[in-house]
């Protein structure tokens, strides 16, 4: 296998996906996708390609991140477990699609998409979006129809959908950090089914750069998850401990300017 100098910016990238994928139970997709677009681009992969092969990439490594996030938040108490078990099946749902939709779109409206979701979760955390907690949990039937939602959204941008389902829970009086922690349990779901859909979606698909495996680039893959897994327990313990608003205030305006980068780097 013939290195290439840019394989060390994918540790980096999985390094910061891992961080805020503990943090603020976001999967790190959000992070990870703008920045392996235009590493990508950097590398003159085929411009066909460069959107679905990021959000392959992002979507298979956000499996080990979240599975990682999820145990740290286990064992920290984090998590409810019976709105994942409720959600699970709608998450699964939505992810089969909405990670199907993006996997037959050209990657120039790809890219509008994926920059108006981020754009309205960048809002969101810049903002401090706090929506009053006013009532319970809804019946289940609602989480189901929710969670199909939450995956499909997720899929689409290989995230956990943090930026929805936190918010959602929140609003039906389930505290703050338990909502980070149920979030990293909710995105699992989302990443495997997310992954499987861009990796046979691309299995037949030409002019594919070297080493990749549908829409999944081996090389990103193996960097980011070397590091995604040894700081997303850092990050985890870090949202437990400090008050995180702040922090995802900054994070707000990163995503904000890497995605317009993105946006400007696909119409350039």
């Amino acid at each position: 296998m013939e290195f290439s100098l840019w394989w060390l910016a994918y540790p980096a990238i999985g390094a910061l996906a891992g961080f805020l994928a503990g943090m603020f139970g976001v999967g790190g997709g959000l992070a990870i996708v703008p920045l392996l677009y235009i590493v990508f681009a950097a590398q003159d992969f085929p411009h066909a390609h460069l959107m679905h092969l990021a959000l392959g990439t992002a979507a298979t490594s956000v499996i080990f991140t979240s599975i990682t996030s999820m145990r740290e938040h286990h064992k920290l108490g984090n998590i409810d477990w019976a709105i994942v078990r409720i959600m699970a099946p709608g998450l699964v749902i939505g992810a089969a699609f909405g990670s199907g939709f993006a996997a037959q779109l050209p990657t120039r409206p790809l890219v509008l998409i994926f920059t108006a979701i981020v754009l309205y979760a960048a809002g969101q955390m810049i903002i401090g979006f706090k929506p009053h907690a006013s009532r319970q949990m809804p019946g289940s039937s609602v989480q189901f129809v929710f969670g199909i939602a939450v995956g499909a959204v997720g899929a689409l941008v290989a995230a956990s959908g943090g930026f929805l389902s936190i918010p959602f829970m929140v609003w039906h009086n389930v505290p703050m950090k338990r909502a980070i922690g149920t979030s990293s349990g909710i995105g699992v779901p989302i990443a495997i089914v997310g992954a499987i859909t861009y990796l046979g979606s691309g299995m037949h698909t030409a002019e594919l750069p070297q080493y990749s495996v549908g829409y999944i680039n081996l090389p990103a893959l193996i960097g980011i998850v070397s590091c995604t897994m040894l700081f997303a327990p850092i990050g985890a313990r870090v949202a437990t401990s400090l008050e995180v608003s702040k922090l995802k205030r900054v994070y707000g305006v990163y995503l904000l300017i890497i995605a317009l980068k993105m946006l400007h780097s696909s119409f350039s």
